[in-house]
């Protein structure tokens, strides 16, 4: 029977020689080892016992509460950080460009032309 040489790091083969048995060569031994290995490794991918499935379940649960929690109390916060700063605006005085602010600068308020750099 043809053969063929593979070449295996030295732990692995450390790992595998002390799985071998005494009357079994390392082809046996891979034989035997991928024998007992339960079908393909596929198969079974992504799948959790009913267990598992539920604890991890209750871990989203729970981190979706924690983070719908913690957004609520940041919206809450921005919205009164908008409406203090709105406030300090208003009782500043500072509700934008005035009449008298254009006049100062030698423009007549009522020059439609003004904008443009038009006369009338």
């Amino acid at each position: 029977m043809p053969t063929k040489t593979i070449g295996v790091r030295e732990e692995v083969y450390e790992r595998l020689r002390a799985r071998k048995r005494d009357d079994e060569s390392f082809t046996d031994l891979i034989d035997r080892l991928i024998d007992e290995s339960e079908g393909d490794w596929r198969d079974g991918f992504g799948s959790l016992s009913t267990e598992a499935a539920e604890s991890l379940r209750e871990g989203a649960d729970t981190s979706r509460t924690r983070f719908n929690e913690s957004a609520g109390d940041r919206q809450t916060a921005a919205t009164e950080r908008l409406v203090d700063a709105s406030t300090e605006c208003v009782a500043g005085g500072d509700d934008g460009p005035s009449n008298d602010d254009a006049n100062s600068e030698g423009v007549d308020p009522d020059d439609s032309n003004a904008e443009t750099g038009g006369s009338a």
